[in-house]
């Protein structure tokens, strides 16, 4: 039988459309998945638009629902456990996913809450790992409004960092002190200490003037390019004392990260926010509103078999 997903469709206003496809077939070491929620990411607009994922194909990374058929090699969860993955193809009704990719969620953890953690979770968890975090670091964040950059200031924050939040207006700014910021600005003015950390995910000339803040010995973890902006570095911005700007993309399983993360989160040492829940029939309203930077936090979208709200931004929006 055929379920419902969202595919992508160069032709629709925002490159995606619901469509039928074929009921998924799980390999040995996959489990069948009934989606309820799935989590929309800036990602994910551009990967509808730039040729990424090609014409009919299903969208999406992040995915929440329960397990309807265990894998067949004996690992996994078994059948009627709540999990949440970071998966390819997420946007459809039911999702074949490999073991290594999910993981159960805790009790007291809507699904609602931990499809936001996949994708925007995990990238602030590995790229903190990554920069080489600890209790004694100047830690900048940038688009730290957005699903990443809230991660990042609560986890960074959590490790005992000295962290600083940028967004790009003063609203914007709203509950990043409450979530752990020791200073919140608009853009990089007035930040003129060096930092040891910069979780970027605005790119453009925000990413050089990061790169200038950095101080010997400092990582810059480039996760996103929301700017949409080149990125140009005057001569000589390169030599001199050693710092690193590295590329990040989430590689291999991530079942063990997205286990500590719906952890943080159902012990409430994790504050998902989310800005726009609704039905994924809303989803060019969804798309609208996460390019146009309305939103703060995460985007949810509901499947046909999950719980419907009111489409539209949430009262948490």
């Amino acid at each position: 039988m055929p379920v419902r997903a969202l595919v992508v469709d160069p032709s629709a206003p925002a490159a995606v459309r619901l469509a039928e496809v074929p009921d998924p077939v799980p390999g040995p070491n996959q489990v069948l998945v009934d989606v309820s929620h799935a989590s929309l990411n800036y990602g994910d607009l551009n990967d509808a638009r730039s040729g990424r994922v090609p014409m009919g194909a299903v969208l999406g990374s992040d995915a929440a629902g329960v397990v309807v058929q265990a894998a067949a090699d004996g690992t996994g969860p078994v059948v009627g456990t709540r999990v949440v993955a970071l998966t390819s193809g997420a946007f459809a009704e039911r999702v074949a996913i490999d073991v290594g990719a999910l993981a159960k969620v805790p009790k007291g953890l809507d699904l609602a809450q931990a499809v936001a953690l996949p994708v925007a979770g995990v990238a602030a968890l590995r790229s903190l790992r990554a920069a080489g975090l600890g209790p004694d670091k100047r830690v900048l964040v940038t688009g730290a409004s957005g699903g990443v950059g809230r991660f990042a200031v609560q986890l960074a924050a959590r490790a005992g960092a000295h962290v600083i939040a940028s967004v790009g207006s003063t609203g914007r700014g709203e509950g990043l002190a409450e979530a752990g910021a020791d200073k919140v600005l608009i853009g990089l003015e007035g930040l003129e200490r060096p930092v040891d950390v910069v979780i970027d995910s605005v790119g453009g000339p925000q990413l050089v003037a990061a790169w200038n803040l950095l101080a010997p010995g400092g990582s810059v973890q480039s996760v996103g390019w929301t700017s949409g902006e080149p990125a140009v570095f005057p001569p000589y911005a390169t030599v001199g004392p050693a710092k690193s700007l590295t590329s990040f993309v989430i590689e291999g399983d991530t079942g063990a990260d997205l286990a500590i993360l719906t952890e943080l989160a159902a012990e409430g040492a994790l504050t998902v926010e989310i800005g726009w829940q609704g039905s994924w029939d809303c989803f060019d309203e969804a798309a609208e509103a996460l390019r146009g930077r309305r939103i703060s936090g995460k985007a949810v979208l509901e499947t046909a078999s999950g719980e419907l709200h009111a489409p539209g931004p949430s009262p948490r929006g």
